[in-house]
């Protein structure tokens, strides 16, 4: 029987994920001699090569490959039986991982809050990232739900639409737009933007309606956070996309009267096709498919 452990397979799939030693190490917080021998180790044990170079990067050998399948199989189960101890304690003591897109991090923010009046035994983790990572919290099942704007074809996930997302376009109070009216999307076309960076939901959304009309973004900044895109606007740096649920009454932010705006997407709630969740995950996502839209109108109400 083999005798490898869970450190040594975590320590394979950073390898495999970053592909090289020294990323891995970096993340894992540990010495690169370190991680180098936990793979010696392993290979030992399953007496095969698990890695091989090719140029600067390593990759997973074809028993590389079998091993990682193996080990993410093993965290599945390990994330059942965790669940299935929780469903044993209902929501008492349960527990709770959400990761969300950064630009509905208030609006989640928020839900959580909410959903802990209701629960307050629930020990709630909350992430929140940019697409790319959220997909990969995702596929790595190391989370219960996600939030998030539309998730791609293709990805094993099940999501269900739970509120609508308006994405508005914002600018300083001084800007010599904020005070005009039926802003022809031809004029938003000559103001510089500051944006998210490519591969994000609001971009990518944001660019096809640009190019569905024949225009093209003028891009003079980008960030990987909504509240940075906010602090460049509220300086005067140019024009932003953000979602209307993002904290804008407390900032120095108009909202611009432009022709095509707001631009109606969807948030989604999100979760691993076939995934079982705890009783915690699944009070959770009743709670945000029945009560979104009502916190989202408290949320209006109060600015």
């Amino acid at each position: 029987m083999l005798r490898l452990t869970l450190r040594q397979l975590d320590i394979l799939e950073a390898v495999a994920r970053c592909g090289s030693f020294s990323r891995a190490s970096a993340e894992l917080h540990l010495t690169q001699p370190a991680v180098s021998m936990q793979i010696k180790q392993l290979e030992t044990l399953l007496g095969m090569p698990l890695f091989e170079q090719i140029g600067k990067r390593i990759h997973l050998t074809e028993a590389g490959h079998e091993t990682l399948q193996a080990s993410r199989a093993i965290r599945r189960e390990l994330v059942n039986l965790e669940n299935s101890l929780a469903d044993l304690q209902g929501l008492k003591g349960g527990s709770l991982t959400v990761s969300v897109a950064s630009s509905a991090s208030y609006l989640a923010a928020r839900l959580i809050a909410a959903f802990r009046q209701a629960h307050p035994d629930v020990r709630v983790s909350f992430n929140a990232v940019n697409r790319e990572t959220l997909l990969q919290h995702l596929a790595d099942n190391s989370i219960d739900l996600a939030l998030m704007g539309q998730p791609p074809e293709g990805h094993d996930l099940e999501a269900q639409p739970f509120l609508d997302n308006p994405l508005v376009v914002i600018a300083a109070p001084a800007h010599p737009l904020a005070e005009m009216h039926h802003i022809p999307l031809q004029r938003l076309a000559e103001e510089p933007f500051v944006g998210r960076e490519p591969g994000s939901g609001t971009r990518s959304a944001v660019g096809k309606f640009f190019e569905a009309n024949g225009l093209t973004l003028k891009v003079a900044m980008e960030m990987n956070k909504n509240e940075a895109i906010k602090q460049a606007v509220e300086a005067g740096l140019g024009v932003g996309v953000v979602s209307l649920h993002g904290e804008l009454a407390k900032r120095h932010l108009r909202i611009l009267d432009v022709q095509g705006f707001p631009l109606l997407r969807k948030w989604y709630l999100v979760q691993r096709q076939g995934k079982r969740l705890s009783t915690a995950a699944q009070a959770f996502a009743q709670f945000v498919l029945s009560e979104a839209a009502r916190i989202a109108r408290l949320d209006e109400v109060v600015r």
